[in-house]
């Protein structure tokens, strides 16, 4: 790794898998912008967490609130990850919200579709162009092992439908094209694009549906037979920054404890 201490943009990192995201890149010596869009409280909990774990006290995390879906914001969050820290080095497109009530594909909104992509797919594909845009001018060295890194963070709805929440599942589809597009573009640059795939994890967004879904996993509905955790996406995310698939860019990687294994 280089002198200068690495730089993670991690979006939607207050609560959540991007905590998890966080935290790990904490362990592996990075420093972090924690975007969060409106729990400051939230996000102030990540940073403690983080410099909790982290390897040495050179390492900073400074939360910064934008919405990911404004142009206005993401230009704001770009820039001020650059004003606090002078690079980026990774980044980590967390943030991502479902429709405000599941309902059947019959009766989705034009509101609630426009909603969820705005923010899922179009806010995260131009945020994605802007840091791209500003390592493909500028002369850069990064200071993780084999170059920049565009994480994506997915979700086994890319290809697994959910009547109740189209919306959802189209802006992970579209997502995981995005994802192709930006490793096929930035791949002779030396700029590696992941994409991750969790399946039913432990999160805010889960919580209502718990019930249901631990009669499922008892069921046998993940081979593994558990929900995934935040600390379990954390781990694959520092896995890529730490370098450790030098030879790999579009791959989707599955964090679903086997979910999306075909099985009679």
């Amino acid at each position: 790794m280089a002198n200068e201490l690495p730089v993670v943009l991690i979006t939607g990192a207050s609560r959540g898998l991007g905590r998890g995201i966080a935290v790990h890149a904490a362990k592996m010596g990075c420093s972090a912008i924690i975007n969060y869009t409106s729990d400051e409280k939230a996000a102030r909990e990540t940073v403690r967490l983080c410099v909790q774990n982290r390897l040495n006290e050179m390492q900073r995390f400074v939360p910064f609130k934008a919405d990911i879906g404004s142009s206005k914001d993401r230009a704001k969050l770009v820039k001020q990850t650059l004003k606090e820290f002078g690079r980026i080095d990774a980044l980590v497109n967390n943030a991502g919200i479902g429709p405000r009530v599941r309902k059947d594909v019959t009766e989705t909104t034009e509101e609630s579709f426009s909603e969820v992509l705005k923010v899922n797919l179009h806010g995260t594909f131009f945020l994605t162009q802007s840091v791209a845009n500003y390592w493909l001018r500028e002369t850069l060295q990064a200071a993780l092992p084999n170059g920049f890194k565009i994480v994506f963070i997915s979700s086994i709805s890319a290809e697994t439908a959910s009547v109740n929440r189209g919306e959802y599942c189209i802006s992970k589809a579209g997502l995981s094209m995005v994802s192709r597009l930006w490793a096929t573009r930035l791949a002779n640059h030396g700029i590696q694009v992941f994409e991750l795939r969790p399946g039913i994890m432990a999160t805010d967004m889960t919580s209502a549906v718990k019930e249901r879904y631990d009669k499922l996993l008892a069921e046998g509905l993940v081979p593994n037979q558990r929900w995934g955790t935040a600390d379990d996406v954390g781990q694959a995310v520092s896995s890529i920054l730490a370098g450790n698939f030098p030879f790999s860019t579009g791959e989707v990687i599955y964090i679903d404890g086997g979910l999306h294994i075909p099985r009679l």
